[in-house]
């Protein structure tokens, strides 16, 4: 339908943004979809504004009209009646983002400057690419792989001056930081339906392979024994072992709940992660935590992990991008190396991660002598 539509109305230009999103405020409909506008001041966005209605209403106290159902189009009001008090964009964009609370990732274009997106990150990933006289922003480095792989991941509460040939970063407060360039091990060609019908058998069917690839990288099945892993911890000196995930991730843990327990007689506590850190349990700096995630952004998992950092203890990250914010955050990355998962229902990601966790497992109870 998309393509029918671009045939009877093609755009031109030289900077652009997008967004593929799930409606959540107000229908899946195209008054609803991203973009959304204001006195030009145009602006994508994932999350979710908390605080959407409190400014929603201010914004009609002050003549500002409404044309979606969304928590999204409050930015871009918000970003354009800054501009109409005199301020520049980028100042603009940075007051507004002083007053969302919530979860977000945004991009936003300016009318008159085609050499301008402002990004900002709280929550949701979102990464800048960096081209040859062209800059991207996306949600992570397989959205950005078909363009480049030299990639900047900004963190929570960065905020970002996107140019075409350059990117400055700042935090909330306005204070330029540092963000450090990688080269990302993402491949555009890694993401292709291949000769399947779709996403979902084509991974299904790549399961015997990325579930030898992850095995391999912990076992040496030459000689029968598990190969070195830098963990921070000693599975024969901890007393407890807390999981944590979410959705299909939160299955395979527990699944990994009854290997630990059964073949290293190590207890774990499992929690959803959208109910770990309410539950309030409590926590010993000399036990360890696993958090496993597909993306490695995923939101109540990754708070898990900061709640169990703040208690001191040990984290292991089970992900799929090494190079998420998870993993970053994380004492020791325990890769599953299912390579990209594109199907919603997940397939080879679990299968991965269950050989990771049995791995783990067969580790854990080596080294506390229940096994051989």
């Amino acid at each position: 339908n998309l393509e029918r539509r671009l045939k009877d109305e093609p755009l031109d230009g030289t900077i652009g943004i997008g967004h593929t999103r799930w409606a959540t405020h107000g229908v899946p409909n195209e008054t609803n979809a991203h973009p959304h506008f204001s006195n030009g001041v145009a602006i994508v966005h994932n999350g979710i504004i908390e605080n959407f209605a409190e400014l929603r209403d201010e914004l009609i106290r002050d003549g500002y009209s409404f044309s979606s159902q969304t928590d999204t189009e409050v930015v871009a009001h918000l970003v354009a009646r800054e501009i109409a008090k005199g301020l520049k964009p980028v100042e603009a964009a940075h007051k507004a983002l002083k007053r969302l609370e919530g979860a977000f990732a945004l991009a936003i274009m300016f009318k008159g400057d085609e050499d301008l997106i402002v990004g900002a990150r709280n929550g949701p990933p979102l990464a800048v690419g960096h081209g040859d006289g062209e800059m991207f922003l996306g949600s992570d480095a397989i959205a950005l792989a078909p363009f480049t792989n030299s990639i900047t991941y900004l963190e929570d509460g960065d905020w970002a001056v996107v140019r075409r040939d350059s990117v400055a970063i700042f935090d909330i407060d306005g204070k330029k930081v540092d963000r450090k360039r990688q080269q990302s091990l993402s491949t555009s060609f890694m993401v292709d339906k291949g000769n399947r019908r779709h996403f979902m058998e084509k991974e299904i069917h790549e399961q015997p392979e990325v579930i030898s690839h992850t095995l391999a990288h912990y076992v040496d099945f030459v000689s029968g024994v598990s190969k070195p892993l830098d963990l921070p911890f000693d599975f024969a000196k901890i007393g407890r072992l807390a999981i944590s995930a979410c959705g299909t991730a939160y299955l395979a843990g527990l699944i990994g709940k009854y290997w630990f327990e059964r073949y290293a007689r190590l207890p774990v506590d499992i929690d959803v992660a959208s109910e770990f850190r309410y539950r309030e349990m409590p926590l010993s700096a000399n036990d360890a935590a696993f958090f496993i995630s597909q993306s490695g952004e995923t939101a109540d998992t990754l708070a898990s992990l900061r709640y169990c950092r703040k208690a001191g203890m040990k984290i292991g990250a089970v992900v799929n991008v090494r190079e998420s914010t998870m993993a970053r955050e994380s004492d020791v990355v325990l890769p599953t190396l299912a390579g990209p998962e594109i199907g919603v229902a997940s397939t080879k990601a679990f299968t991965c991660q269950l050989s990771v966790l049995a791995s783990l497992a067969v580790r854990a109870g080596v080294a506390r002598g229940t096994i051989s």
